[in-house]
């Protein structure tokens, strides 16, 4: 082959792929939504989700949440109700529930929650029904913002099918339960309140939980089970816009994304199996004050309420649900085609198949090398020379870009690309493509000195089936349904290898060989550029907000030499059949030289402000006021200002150009004698976050019209030289407890969770706490085993309360600061205070 031609084939048949790949992710809906009384209306849907977002953010606790988004649900419940046909009964019920659990999320903590608010409606038939399927939504959002995708939306679908539903003259077999909670931003506190409470909760045999970590587009499975395959078979035959994926549910349940959802709890305390799916699109606005109704297209809307009314009818009238646990054994192999369909087969069968398929691979490489005895130990030792080539070009490729990478975060260049995507293409996916290019020329110039390039080709072709026989065979032994991608990247390579051996051995590498061959690979290499673009699609946002320990230049670039990596494994054997690689090497390196510089120059800024697509940095700020107390009560330190955190690894610095306060000399200092360095984090999150890129901004103290409460109501000698303390606490709707025994003294017991206190990274205790309205003080105790001598305590007790929402919410001083951040930045604020005491 010619450099131009094989360089210029490759690239195109990569771009062709990619094209069809973006457009199949843009598809929203495969055929027109129908118009029919019966059918899912967008429109309609859409109505209910201006009205839900109108009311503005919907913080536990808030008026907005508990009163007005509560009344405008039961309104628009009571007016479907009463549009209903006779075939079905609509009962309505308020749920405030009060309870508490511990949750290995974010390290480890429990939580606790006070008359929180769920709606609760139940269709079944006239004469009732014994078993129900659960559909679950969220009303709350997160502070300052709409919660659009999050998850109104998804509350506005079920509204609209329960209409759709209450309108059909056909009766269910099952009832359908909605469930719109109230609180599933307070780390999934309603769900619990509902599955361990309520009444109806004993009927459920399945549900689907709907939840957003993006913006609109295509809502994806990415979580089903536990087991339970016939789920999945009611997705595949039900959906009418298919987007599921089980390499989506193995990294999300591997915990590297920092997020859960309700599924969790429906799972492990309800011991339900499930659906969950989620918007994914449009990451970067996802919790901001962007996630706005009018950023979610209407086909979007749709294709959401067509799958979901389909699967939830199919589920309502099959028998199986009535007798799930007869279907429960076995998981499933799930993933769709381009959108177009889904295959699902029994997790077992993959196993069958792959280690056939990785089993036939062997036998053909075994039979390739030793195909002449007289000369078998030279083949094998030529064939292993090339896979250890294959793999040094790998490491090679990978220490070089994430050297790049490194060095691009250390200058203060870190999320060029966040805004500008295609810049961490240009920048380290041609620095590896060149890289692995370069590792084979070299090893084709010097090691592989006049030998046969036909030979060579062949061997490396060989080389990269045996690493993808291994990959299969090993993480088919790890029990990963994953493993059905690795099979694709052996059966289809040595399908279209056997197809044109003959061609290709009597006359090299022609156009015909190079066309079927390119055939050969589609299905490979569509579906893994179709599966990368989705991971792209999930991951790159939330490099946003990652915190600051995490590099994300570093991720990123290892996400891409991985593609690369695997992408150019069965191309490898061109850059042996080509004549030279001088040109490729070269326009690679230069653009890759270009990039950098223009990376390092800053003409890259990592935000936006742009209104159609905005990017903006995440920066919490918190006006906090703090008091320490010694072991007699008394104030020994006090202070106050704004404590802020930079949710990404750029911290403040493109922040101190527009406000100059915010600068180096104020870094957060850490009060070791305290848990948690005596910060209010809101959430145990502190392990994401470098004190070195934490600021507090001295401001005068803050005035409360509703301050805490705390206090101590006993003090009890327990057996087994143990003590038991009794607190009451009352405030605002969002607290934090953090506890930390003192050397020698343990936690054994409390009131809170199951009983067994559950530490966080680092040992010390973390409790959440929200209430709804009306809620009466909180009260709890813990026992502490102690030494008979403590002359310092034997604990140390902190309490933050969080103000959300109301009067109390910005501080004159947070307002004008906030006022004065870029508008390419979303600045949350609230106002704080924490208080340590010793017992």
């Amino acid at each position: 082959l010619s450099e131009a031609r094989g360089t210029s084939l490759v690239l195109l048949y990569l771009l062709a792929l990619r094209a069809l790949v973006h457009v199949s992710h843009r598809r929203l809906l495969s055929q027109p939504p129908a118009a029919g009384p019966r059918d899912f209306s967008a429109p309609r849907a859409r109505g209910y989700l201006d009205n839900i977002t109108a009311i503005g953010p919907r913080p536990v606790g808030s008026p907005e949440n508990e009163v007005l988004a509560v009344n405008y649900l039961l309104e628009q419940i009571r007016a479907i109700e009463r549009e209903s046909t006779g075939a079905h009964k609509i009962s309505v019920n308020i749920q405030r529930p009060t309870g508490s659990f511990s949750i290995d999320f974010l390290g480890g903590f429990t939580s606790y929650y006070a008359n929180i608010t769920n709606v609760v409606v139940k269709l079944e038939p006239r004469n009732g029904a014994e078993h129900a399927v659960l559909s679950n939504c969220h009303f709350d959002s997160v502070p300052n913002t709409p919660g659009a995708s999050d998850d109104a939306v998804s509350c506005a679908v079920m509204l609209e099918i329960l209409n759709t539903l209450s309108k059909s003259s056909e009766p269910l077999q099952h009832a359908v339960i909605f469930l719109f909670n109230g609180a599933e931003e307070n780390i999934l506190q309603a769900s619990h309140g509902f599955i361990t409470q309520h009444e109806w909760a004993k009927s459920i045999r399945a549900f689907i939980n709907l939840e957003a970590a993006g913006v609109g587009g295509r809502e994806l499975v990415f979580q089903t089970g536990p087991e339970n395959p016939w789920l999945v078979q009611a997705y595949v035959v039900a959906a009418k816009h298919p987007f599921a994926s089980v390499v989506a549910q193995e990294v999300f349940q591997s915990g590297i994304i920092p997020a859960d959802t309700d599924f969790r709890i429906y799972r492990d305390f309800g011991n339900i199996p499930g659906i969950d799916l989620a918007f994914i699109e449009n990451g970067y606005i996802y919790h901001t004050e962007y996630d706005t109704s009018d950023r979610i297209l209407t086909d979007s809307i749709q294709r959401a309420g067509d799958n979901i009314l389909a699967v939830l009818k199919y589920l309502a009238t099959s028998d199986k649900l009535a007798k799930s646990f007869e279907y429960r054994h076995g998981n499933v192999v799930f993933f769709d085609v381009l959108g177009l369909f889904v295959l699902a087969y029994p997790a077992r069968v993959g196993t069958i198949m792959n280690y056939i398929t990785a089993v036939i691979a062997f036998f053909y490489l075994r039979k390739k090398v030793i195909q002449s005895k007289t000369r078998a130990i030279h083949n094998l030792k030529k064939f292993f020379t090339a896979f250890g080539l294959t793999l040094i070009s790998w490491i090679c490729t990978l220490v070089t870009v994430v050297i790049v990478a490194v060095f691009v975060s250390v200058i203060g260049r870190s999320l060029s690309w966040y805004t500008h995507f295609y810049v961490s293409v240009f920048l380290y996916g041609t620095a590896a493509a060149a890289n692995l290019i370069l590792v084979h020329t070299l090893a084709k110039k010097f090691f592989y000195k006049n030998m046969n390039e036909q030979y060579l080709g062949d061997l490396f072709f060989d080389a990269s089936l045996m690493i993808w026989s291994i990959a299969l065979a090993v993480i088919t032994q790890m029990g990963l349904c994953s493993a059905f991608i690795c099979t694709l990247w052996v059966a289809f390579p040595l399908l279209t290898k056997l197809v044109i051996q003959k061609e290709f051995s009597q006359k090299g590498a022609t156009m015909k060989f190079v066309t079927v061959y390119m055939i050969g690979m589609f299905v490979p290499y569509v579906y893994m550029m179709y599966l990368s673009w989705t991971v792209f699609e999930m991951f790159t946002p939330i490099m946003g907000r990652s915190g600051s320990e995490i590099l994300p230049d570093v991720v990123l670039a290892g996400f891409i030499v991985v593609m690369t990596m695997i992408l150019s494994s069965y191309f490898i054997n061109f850059i042996y059949l080509v004549k030279s690689t001088k040109t490729t090497l070269v326009t690679l390196t230069a653009v890759f030289v270009v990039t950098l510089i223009l990376v390092c120059s800053g003409i890259f800024f990592p935000y936006s402000s742009d209104a159609a697509n905005p990017r903006p940095k995440r920066v919490f700020l918190q006006h906090m006021s703090r008091r320490f107390h010694d072991l007699d009560g008394n104030v020994v330190k006090s202070d106050s200002g704004i404590w802020i955190n930079g949710f990404d690894y750029n911290g403040m610095s493109h922040i101190t150009p527009h406000v100059p306060e915010i600068n180096d000399t104020i870094r957060t200092p850490c009060e070791e004698q305290a848990p948690f360095c005596g910060l209010p984090w809101i959430l145990p999150v502190h392990f994401m976050f470098r004190l070195v890129k934490n600021w507090y901004l001295p401001a005068p103290e803050i005035i409360l019209r509703s301050p805490i409460h705390f206090q101590v109501l006993s003090r009890e000698l327990m057996p087994q030289n143990s003590v038991r303390l009794t607190f009451e606490v009352s405030g605002p709707s969002h607290m934090s407890l953090y506890v930390r025994p003192h050397e020698g003294s343990t936690l054994s017991a409390w009131s809170l969770g199951d009983g067994a206190p559950v530490a966080s990274l680092g040992g010390d205790y973390f409790v959440f706490y929200s209430h709804g309205l009306q809620a009466t003080p909180w009260h709890f105790w813990v026992e502490l085993t102690a030494p008979e001598k403590h002359s310092d305590g034997i604990v140390s007790f902190a309490v933050a309360a969080h103000y959300f929402f109301g009067e109390d919410q910005k501080s004159p001083q947070l307002h004008a600061l906030l006022e004065r951040f870029p508008n390419w930045t979303f600045p949350s604020g609230w106002s704080c205070t924490y208080d340590l005491f010793v017992f």
